[in-house]
């Protein structure tokens, strides 16, 4: 399905490797269904980094990540203002998430990408 709105929110991070079962399972299961469930939250999808091998100006090159979260969870959301509002601060706050996981995250990157065409 194509991207249906001007904005991409990105959350990316590391996770304490003795926690990593349980960051998958609350993420999974709590985290992106209370997100989902706040007004202007379009769309989640989480990726999981993977070595990168390609072909650069002619050139097969692998591609080495420093210091690059090893997850990222892409929102699509309606604007900026969604990451903002009531909705997303309490649904951010639920659930086993902000006790039990995100004391066990590292190497936290937020950003907010607005489509240009």
């Amino acid at each position: 399905m194509p991207i249906q709105t001007r904005y991409l929110f990105s959350a990316a991070m590391d996770v304490e490797p003795a926690k990593d079962a349980l960051f998958n399972e609350v993420y999974d299961g709590e985290h992106v269904p209370l997100l989902l469930k706040v007004p202007g939250v379009i769309a989640v999808a989480r990726f999981k980094k993977q070595e990168l091998t390609m072909i650069l100006g002619g050139e097969r090159r692998t591609i080495v990540f420093e210091n690059e979260p090893a997850y990222n969870a892409l929102y699509e959301v309606e604007s900026p203002e969604v990451l903002t509002s009531d909705p997303w601060a309490k649904a951010v706050d639920q659930g086993r998430w902000p006790g039990q996981v995100r004391p066990y995250t590292k190497n936290r990157r937020h950003v907010l990408y607005r489509r240009i065409s």
